[in-house]
């Protein structure tokens, strides 16, 4: 019983480690290119509805929220079902080394929206470019395992921190455009590099 139970870890690290060098091919364009839609269409909606969550952040915080933990929704869908597809046995363990990836930022993102909106809500003016430097450097991560176009959605998501962080800093103030642009065409961008860099799966 012992060599059987020691067999299956074997086997069980061979596949993880197999999942760690190939690439990953689960990440569908589908769920992607809605996301990135659906970031401008909210964005849109926030700027003529929701015009006070420029100075309530909560409503603005919940509205975004949201709109990820849709995408995320769709996105795993699709992860799942292209995985099983694409990968085949080896499914189970591409899809969690992928996460493992980009796990981290995510943690990250959410543990400093709570520090900011606890210790520093004057200070959440901030929270769109950090928002997407902390996804640039969860797309980074992931790099290693995706087309290598993917480098530059990564700079897209840096860049548009940075930059969001450099005009809000003037009036302080949130706009839903700052976070609708960078992920809308982010996303749409992310759409296009798995439709085209794996266009013989598609």
């Amino acid at each position: 019983m012992t060599d059987l139970t020691q067999a299956l870890a074997e086997i069980s690290e061979i596949r993880a480690q197999v999942a760690r060098v190939t690439q990953f091919r689960g990440y569908g364009p589908t769920s992607t290119a809605v996301s990135g839609t659906l970031a401008l269409i909210v964005a849109a909606a926030q700027a003529v509805w929701m015009k006070e969550a420029q100075r309530d952040v909560l409503p603005f915080i919940a509205v975004w929220v949201s709109t990820a933990a849709v995408s995320v929704a769709l996105a795993a869908c699709e992860t799942v079902v292209r995985s099983r597809r694409v990968h085949s046995g080896f499914a189970a363990a591409m899809i969690r080394s992928a996460v493992e990836q980009f796990l981290p930022a995510a943690i990250v993102g959410l543990l400093l929206t709570s520090v900011l909106l606890l210790s520093a809500p004057k200070e959440m003016w901030m929270l769109p470019g950090l928002w997407e430097l902390i996804f640039s450097l969860g797309v980074f991560a992931s790099c290693r395992f995706l087309p290598r176009q993917m480098f530059a959605v990564g700079v897209w998501y840096l860049v548009c921190g940075l930059v969001c962080l450099m005009m809000a800093s003037g009036p302080r103030i949130l706009s839903p455009w700052e976070m609708g642009i960078p992920f809308g065409v982010g996303q749409l961008a992310v759409a296009a590099v798995l439709r085209y860099g794996f266009e013989e799966i598609n």
